[in-house]
C-alpha cells in the first residue's frame, strides 16, 4: 500500500488551483479506488454579463424559449453552452 503525501489545507479556492497545477494527484490520492460524493447543494459560480445583440435576435431567443417553455436566459445560456462544446470538439 503506498503512503499518500498529505492534502496541505488552502486558504482559498485561488491558492487551491494554483496548488494542483503544479501538482499530482496520485501522490495525493488512491486512484484505483474512487470515492462517490454527493453536492446537492453545490451551486456553480455565476457571473453577471452585459450581452448587446440586435432587436431580432432578441425577439427570435425569446420565441424560441416560450416554444420551449423555458425562460429566454436559460435558452441562451443552453445555445451558448451547445456551441461552445461544438468549438472545442473542433479545436481539441
Amino acid at each position: 500500500m503506498k503512503n499518500y503525501k498529505k492534502l496541505p489545507k488552502f486558504k482559498s479556492e485561488k491558492e487551491e488551483r494554483e496548488f494542483w497545477q503544479t501538482h499530482d494527484t496520485t501522490e495525493y490520492f488512491d486512484t484505483d479506488r474512487p470515492l462517490r460524493l454527493s453536492f446537492p447543494n453545490l451551486k456553480p459560480s455565476t457571473k453577471s454579463i452585459t450581452v448587446r445583440i440586435p432587436l431580432s435576435m432578441y425577439d427570435d431567443l425569446k420565441t424560441l424559449a416560450n416554444k420551449q417553455d423555458v425562460p429566454y436566459q436559460s435558452m441562451m445560456k443552453l445555445l451558448l453552452a451547445d456551441k461552445i462544446r461544438e468549438q472545442f470538439r473542433k479545436i481539441f
